[in-house]
């Protein structure tokens, strides 16, 4: 039987006191507050003295309570107060301050990001680039366990401001680099649009001279050029230097200003970062959004609180590499949905007495008119004091004339901001990653709410480590044509050489190139020779002749000034896009190599091709490698481990034997193992008194016997947490197309499989077997990067 409520009438309610007197609250509550009394006593036994151990100074608050000599000249009036403040208390100040534009800056010029402070406490600093930048956690560079699950099941973040963009503007025009400039940076294109949309189209490329071509047009446009910090003023210089020839050639007006200190950037990456987003970015509803086309479903106003439903994976027009505008409210007044009504009504308050402009001239645009100038947001002091006066004002406990926000203050500061979003994500690869570009005075705004919901802070050694476990290049690591690399390969070995001074001589480590010696991949083209039915690589004629030919033609047509002279230069083509591998290929006369860049289904074709019967009769003369002319070609390879092995960077890449791979691939359980000789290890590379390194052929017949001649180096070593057990290489393609001719040609076709190498470590004597992917059989391009 259902029970019967009876709904009474509810009485209108009074509104609250705005102020209580508490004598008289006090008067009201006096028979309880006697109660409460008695039952405290009798539990304390009447003796309301607290015990010894618990009693703490009430002067606690006074830091200069010990300095009776300061205190007794404080009160007879003697102290200097015009005394020269203390660098602690200088420094404080000066890191707590947020400018409109600019970095902070140390005394000897190196610019810290704005959260360094943040930073400085939980990460290993290092200085590089210009900038003071968190290298990793504290400790020797492990936990790549917990940061590939945080990829994996979370999201972790990087302040990526260092990164820094180069405007053009004026007529679109694009004419193609010269082929004989040499490779600068990638980098990123965000074109502005003619009509505003949500969603633009982004370009990358692999270099500054080497874009795709774009319909030429009178109308003027704007283009923002992301640089990396590693290379940014050699691409600025290289940009302004090409807008001032075509002003002076053509009389067009092309504008070059650099950004730099002007956008922060902060990188988002894993598999909840579109969740982590939806939580923080909310659009302002007051806002005009000129920008964005609500049929495109950028922005849910149906709601209560607008959704942004670009992150749903099934939203068909967020493709990749597209560009999203937003105005949002400020990260920290309004982080995902309110808990309860008290919350919510704080926030609204919040929201509606400081709702400003985010732009000085007053005006309703999007990041894209940054030069003009944006507001900075509020401080947080003031934010804080401001969210207590509104709670406080909930309660009725608040003086009403005691907002700290409605003041009048010597900076003006807004609660919204414009950004842009950049969808980074890449069929190649299955992890989400979001670039939010933004006002640098809103980065530390933005910082400490995406962490406070999920996020994980990484350095630039866990960056590294997420490029390669989701198999894309890492600037300026694994691009070792650009002058960055060889300047950040001289730190890295000078950094090495410090180190080991500082170990005692029983515990301290012989030496070893840390900059991978490129040029003793050429060594392999004038001692390569077939003999016999087993198919061996073997030492044949060292001709003077022919290695001088090689050595003036590696120099024929490329003009470089590199940065560094102490044999850390990197001479040779690195192609990143299947055309240009292609291009180098046809120019080597009258030769098949077995390298196929231009396939329409590259996975499905390497397959069938491996299958083909007849691929046998096609391949390279072996009086082409004695008389090889051209440049050294290096192309980037993902090596996997056959069985076991973990590869570090500056491991080198050897061709093996074909009897090799007969015992190594063998299915029974043998103890074969490839080693050299420990006399041999010290000694396999030797520096030279300008400093660049050599390799030393082994003279001793268990030497010879071992040795592998090298096609190339590891540039990105094993992750230890990681699964996939990758690594990034580069080889020569001439060198690398032979190999697998020679490997095909030896087994039948249905057992045909990728290109076996052998990786040695530099302080390793054994050689690992393993199987390398060329990158541009399996992709178009190799540009994108991180």
């Amino acid at each position: 039987m259902a029970a019967t409520v009876t709904k009474h009438p509810q009485t209108p309610s009074t509104a609250l006191p705005r102020s209580i007197n508490v004598t008289r609250f006090a008067e009201c509550r006096g028979p309880e507050l006697e109660a409460l009394h008695s039952i405290v006593s009798e539990r304390l036994n009447g003796d309301f003295r607290s015990n010894r151990n618990k009693r703490r100074r009430t002067t606690g608050y006074d830091n200069r309570v010990g300095k009776k000599r300061f205190r007794k000249r404080q009160n007879n009036g003697v102290v200097d107060f015009n005394k020269k403040v203390p660098r602690r208390i200088r420094r404080k100040n000066e890191l707590r301050r947020n400018e409109s534009v600019g970095f902070g800056v140390s005394g000897d010029g190196t610019k810290r990001l704005r959260t360094h402070v943040w930073h400085a406490k939980r990460f290993t600093m290092s200085k590089i680039w210009g900038f003071y930048l968190p290298l990793g956690l504290h400790g020797k560079g492990r936990g790549s366990r917990s940061i590939m699950k945080s990829l994996r099941d979370g999201v972790v973040v990087h302040d990526a401001s260092y990164c820094s963009a180069v405007q053009l503007e004026g007529p679109e025009l694009h004419h193609g680099g010269a082929t004989c400039s040499h490779t600068i940076s990638p980098v990123t294109y965000m074109w502005r649009p003619h009509v505003r949309s949500a969603i633009k189209d982004v370009e990358k490329s692999d270099g500054l001279h080497d874009a795709e071509t774009i319909d030429n047009s009178s109308a003027l446009r704007l283009v923002w050029i992301w640089i990396h910090a590693a290379a940014f003023k050699e691409g600025f210089d290289a940009v302004e230097c090409a807008s001032r020839r075509e002003n002076e050639k053509v009389g067009g007006h092309v504008n070059c200003i650099s950004l730099e200190s002007q956008l922060g950037k902060v990188e988002v990456m894993g598999s909840k970062a579109s969740q982590l987003l939806q939580k923080i970015l909310h659009p302002v509803k007051s806002f005009p959004q000129n920008n964005m086309d609500l049929k495109e479903c950028s922005v849910d106003e149906t709601q209560d609180e607008p959704q942004l439903n670009i992150f749903y994976s099934e939203n068909e027009d967020c493709t990749s590499s597209s560009i999203i505008s937003l105005v949002v409210n400020d990260p920290r007044i309004v982080t995902g949905k309110a808990e309860d009504q008290t919350s919510a009504g704080i926030q609204d308050s919040i929201l509606e007495s400081v709702s400003s402009p985010c732009f000085r001239n007053g005006e309703s645009m999007n990041l894209w008119h940054a030069a003009n100038g944006i507001y900075p947001p509020v401080e947080e002091s003031i934010l804080c004091r401001e969210k207590y006066h509104q709670r406080m004002a909930f309660y009725c406990l608040n003086d009403q004339s005691s907002s700290m926000l409605n003041e009048p203050s010597k900076e003006q500061c807004s609660t919204v901001c414009p950004i842009l979003l950049l969808k980074n994500s890449h069929p190649k690869n299955s992890i989400v990653r979001w670039s939010i570009i933004l006002p640098i005075s809103w980065v530390k705004a933005f910082w400490i709410p995406l962490l406070s919901l999920g996020g994980r802070a990484i350095g630039l050694r866990e960056k590294h480590w997420i490029a390669c476990e989701v198999g894309l290049p890492y600037f300026p690591s694994d691009f070792p044509g650009c002058s960055a690399y060889s300047c950040f390969m001289e730190n890295e070995a000078a950094d090495s050489v410090r180190d080991a001074e500082l170990r005692p001589p029983s515990v301290k480590p012989f030496c070893i190139p840390i900059s991978p010696p490129w040029d003793v991949v050429s060594y392999a083209f004038n001692k390569k020779k077939i003999t016999g039915s087993e198919n061996h690589i073997f030492p044949d004629i060292l001709s003077s002749e022919n290695m001088n030919n090689l050595a003036t033609n590696s120099h024929k047509d490329f003009h470089r000034d590199p940065c560094c002279k102490n044999g850390v230069s990197f001479d040779g083509l690195v192609p990143r896009s299947a055309r240009l591998l292609a291009r180098f290929l046809s120019g080597i006369n009258n030769c098949e190599l077995h390298l196929f860049p231009s396939m329409p289904e590259r996975k499905s074709c390497i397959n069938k091709i491996m299958k083909d019967i007849e691929i046998s009769k096609q391949g390279l003369d072996d009086n082409i490698l004695v008389n090889y002319d051209h440049k050294l070609c290096f192309i980037r390879i993902l090596i996997h481990a056959y069985k076991d092995g973990v590869f570090e960077d500056g491991a080198v890449v050897c061709a093996p034997h074909i009897s090799d791979l007969a015992f190594m691939t063998s299915r029974l359980d043998n103890k074969f193992e490839l080693k050299i000789p420990d006399t041999l290890l010290r000694s396999y590379f030797v520096q030279q008194p300008t400093g660049k390194w050599d390799l030393q052929e082994p003279s001793d017949p268990a030497g010879k016997e071992s040795h592998r001649w090298p096609i190339g180096f590891v540039t990105t070593g094993f992750v230890h947490g990681s699964k996939k057990s990758v690594a990034g290489a580069f080889c020569e393609a001439v060198l690398l197309a032979r190999l697998r001719e020679e490997q095909w040609n030896a087994v039948p076709a249905k057992r045909r499989k990728e290109i076996y190498v052998l990786v040695r470590n530099l302080r390793s004597t054994a050689y690992r077997l393993a199987l390398a992917e060329i990158v541009l059989e399996q992709h178009e391009q190799d540009v994108e990067y991180m």
